[in-house]
């Protein structure tokens, strides 16, 4: 197992600016897993984050070296479920969680880049594995403690049954279509009016019908932003908001109100990712306009409740959050059971490429339906990936290469490794401020580039 610091200068143009993190560098704590097989293929998984504790993360990860190194590749292959209940059943890590934060999101990594290196040994992509899989087999994939209150086993081996009836002529579609797609690109909320309006009307006319905007640090630019963006896309386009978590819930309710005149169709993170019933109360407040969450939801515990409130009317999935594809597989069967669409969140460096794989075996094999479902894209860092994701018209093209689409091109890797890759190294020994900026708040780093 190869662990790798990748950080990605996004912050200096603001790419992936929102109300709470104004200025992230999109990063990824990676990992490649090798087998003694000389030319066999290898297995690739990551999880996001957004710069500083980039290293934590991958610290977290080389905690679960010994788990992983020396086990048998045809039976983890067989059974991904097997490290799956072996990283998140340690007693000793279990406790730093349970089943959430740093150590969870490891666990994920670790569980993805199996399930990439088992689907490159099937020679096909993840999706088309999921959805030609056995239900009874999917069912075993899935840790079901905690969960039995809302799905059981049963419930969950009927619902990947009936996902098979039609299944042949919904992948035609998906090979033919795609899959619905809308994009955050337009609304990074460092952007200027102008750039903002600019690439609304760009999206608008690559096919995308719907696009998000972040809001939530100042009411009036909120207002002037959803104006201009209306403006720019007409009224036949969906237009979402997402305040990532910037609000208490009173203020997210009048907040919400005071953007109705936009027609906003979903607002999302209004509050923390882990209140329930504050979500409930922000989509009882301002309906008609939907409450989604997700991506910052740590497990299928609190999805589980989420739903069982009849909190959210959007489910956010995130692919590199949670404890992999077996613990994604079980919020699916959540979300199918509880008949809520799923739209998963995207927005981050290698993200796009992952959840693609989700929603389309969801169409495929388990909801059947493409209705009111929608998989967020950005525009930025697809080009590191030996395999990026595409969209055309408006839709994610289904991926047709063996594996989870996670392969970070070496040269890529090479490069933004934090400290010591070539434009890291380069980067850091520029000048650097003697003092740190007036307010405080920034970093050594920080202060370098405000000299450099």
């Amino acid at each position: 197992m190869d662990t790798y610091d990748i950080r990605f200068p996004t912050s200096r143009e603001l790419d992936g600016s929102d109300a709470m993190n104004p200025d992230p560098d999109y990063s990824a704590a990676y990992l490649v897993l090798r087998t003694d097989e000389p030319e066999g293929p290898t297995g690739h998984g990551f999880t996001f984050t957004i710069g500083r504790g980039n290293d934590v993360q991958v610290a977290a990860i080389e905690a679960l070296r010994p788990y992983v190194v020396g086990r048998p590749v045809e039976e983890l292959c067989a059974d991904p479920g097997l490290i799956s209940r072996a990283l998140t059943g340690d007693s000793q890590l279990r406790w730093l969680g349970p089943e959430k934060g740093v150590m969870h999101m490891a666990v994920g990594a670790v569980v993805n880049a199996v399930w990439d290196l088992a689907a490159k040994r099937r020679g096909l992509p993840l999706w088309k594995l999921l959805a030609d899989a056995d239900p009874e087999w999917l069912v075993s994939q899935v840790d079901f403690r905690y969960l039995t209150d809302a799905l059981t086993p049963g419930e969950a081996l009927d619902l990947l049954r009936r996902g098979k009836e039609g299944r042949e002529e919904r992948e035609d579609v998906l090979r033919a279509r795609g899959y619905p797609a809308y994009t955050t690109s337009p609304g990074w909320l460092g952007y200027s009016d102008e750039k903002l309006t600019r690439l609304a009307e760009e999206a608008v006319a690559a096919g995308f019908t719907q696009i998000k905007l972040k809001v939530g640090a100042d009411l009036a630019d909120d207002v002037r932003r959803c104006r201009a963006a209306r403006a720019a896309v007409g009224t036949d386009i969906r237009l979402a908001v997402d305040a990532n978590q910037r609000w208490n819930v009173a203020e997210a309710i009048e907040w919400t109100r005071a953007l109705a005149e936009f027609d906003p169709y979903w607002v999302e993170e209004p509050t923390s990712p882990d209140d329930i019933l504050g979500h409930a109360r922000v989509r009882e407040a301002v309906a008609p306009v939907k409450v989604a969450t997700g991506e910052h939801v740590q497990n299928r515990v609190v999805f589980k409740q989420l739903l069982q409130a009849g909190a959210v009317d959007i489910v956010q999935l995130d692919a590199a959050r949670v404890g992999g594809v077996n613990e994604n597989l079980a919020i699916l069967l959540l979300a199918a059971k509880f008949g809520v669409p799923v739209c998963p969140h995207a927005g981050g460096v290698g993200l796009c490429e992952l959840v693609q794989h989700l929603a389309m075996f969801d169409y495929v094999a388990l909801s059947g339906t493409t209705e009111d479902r929608v998989i967020e894209f950005v525009d930025h860092l697809h080009e590191h990936f030996a395999h990026p994701a595409v969209v055309r018209d408006g839709h994610y093209a289904a991926p047709l290469a063996p594996g989870f689409s996670a392969d970070m091109h070496a040269a890529s890797l090479a490069t933004f490794t934090y400290p010591g890759g070539a434009f890291w190294a380069a980067d850091l020994a520029g000048p650097v401020a003697a003092v740190p900026p007036p307010d405080g708040a920034g970093t050594l780093r920080d202060a370098a580039e405000a000299t450099a």
